[in-house]
């Protein structure tokens, strides 16, 4: 059922980082509603790869995307904000105090100014061009995320690719799995420590690392898979028996109708000003990994960052003329709850 709901901010995008901006608005007594085309809050932690871990957030050595986002829903909980899940913004009129935002359902969103946090955008995987993928991805022999790493036990996995998510999971399968990795290059594009555990792993056999090769083929029957077939650029062939495949070749970005809106772009990355975060329509702000400038990482904590930024800017677009008495969260503890 469509909903009208009044608040200060519109956050498109209820991943990691419009979480923590939700948090990050409550505590200058800023309400919010959160949009997101998923059926759940969590963005890519929890619908990709929900065990997988991360190692970069303060305080914790690592943790959980799935209990990253659980910790922070624990966070935003006081706030109250309600949650249009399943659904795509869609329009956008209105000015700066006076916004009203529109999803593909016909809620109507009446707002003071519009926080995109929309991540990759609506994402799927890209996938190989192989012959035949289609039997092998419906029986779950090639899958594209890992949502319980224990389906994997005693399984011979082949993984393809060279990024982050290929080699972080060839470590979290290892000690359950035959894992092997297939890679254009010897040199991996993952995190330095990350790829040099990889080739520690390989040198004790516990990843079998087949470089330079590049996917070639399927073999198996009835979309059951029993090896993959790779290739040199010199044209030699090989087999690696599988199970599963786990092609890692990253994620296709669509804003969807938010590309319609005018911001200025860099193809499907919205350009801002770090110091405030703002788009080019003014009243609209961006952040997490749908921004960019000069400089920018995309990482969680960047994003964390970023949400504050924003926040304090849209201070003054939600409340003009009044004075912002900014206090550490140590000293003013949590506001009253919206």
């Amino acid at each position: 059922m469509a909903q009208t709901i009044a608040a200060d901010v519109a956050i498109i995008g209820a991943g990691p980082v419009g979480l923590f901006a939700v948090f990050e608005l409550g505590m200058l007594q800023l309400s919010s509603v959160l949009v997101d085309a998923l059926g759940e809050v969590g963005g890519q932690c929890t619908a990709l790869y929900p065990e997988k871990p991360i190692y970069d957030i303060p305080a914790h050595p690592a943790i959980g995307a799935g209990e990253l986002i659980a910790q922070l829903e624990r966070q935003t909980a006081p706030f109250r904000t309600p949650r249009l899940l399943g659904r795509k913004a869609q329009g956008l009129t209105g000015s700066p105090g006076a916004f009203e935002v529109t999803t593909d359902r016909g809620d109507r969103l009446h707002v003071k100014a519009v926080l995109i946090a929309a991540g990759a955008g609506a994402f799927g995987p890209h996938r190989p061009p192989i012959d035949g993928l289609d039997a092998y991805e419906a029986t779950g022999s090639v899958q594209y995320y890992v949502r319980r790493r224990e389906d994997f036990r005693g399984k011979r996995v082949v993984i393809a690719g060279g990024g982050d998510s290929a080699v972080d999971w060839a470590l979290a399968l290892k000690d359950i799995a035959r894992v092997s990795v297939v890679h254009r290059r010897s040199k991996f594009r993952a995190a330095p420590e990350t790829a040099a555990q990889l080739d520690a792993a390989a040198v004790r056999g516990e990843i079998e690392l087949v470089v330079p090769y590049q996917l070639q083929g399927l073999r198996g029957s009835n979309g059951t898979l029993s090896e993959v077939e790779v290739a040199t650029l010199r044209g030699e062939v090989r087999a690696v028996p599988a199970d599963i495949l786990l092609p890692f070749f990253g994620l296709s970005m669509d804003l969807g109708p938010i590309a319609g809106w005018g911001l200025k772009r860099d193809l499907h990355h919205v350009r801002i000003n770090p110091g405030t975060c703002e788009t080019s329509l003014p009243g609209v702000f961006a952040i997490g990994d749908v921004a960019t400038y000069p400089g920018k990482l995309k990482l969680i904590l960047q994003g964390f960052a970023e949400a504050a930024v924003a926040a304090h800017a849209i201070f003054g677009v939600a409340r003009p003329g009044e004075a912002l008495h900014f206090e550490y969260s140590t000293t003013k503890g949590l506001p009253n709850a919206h």
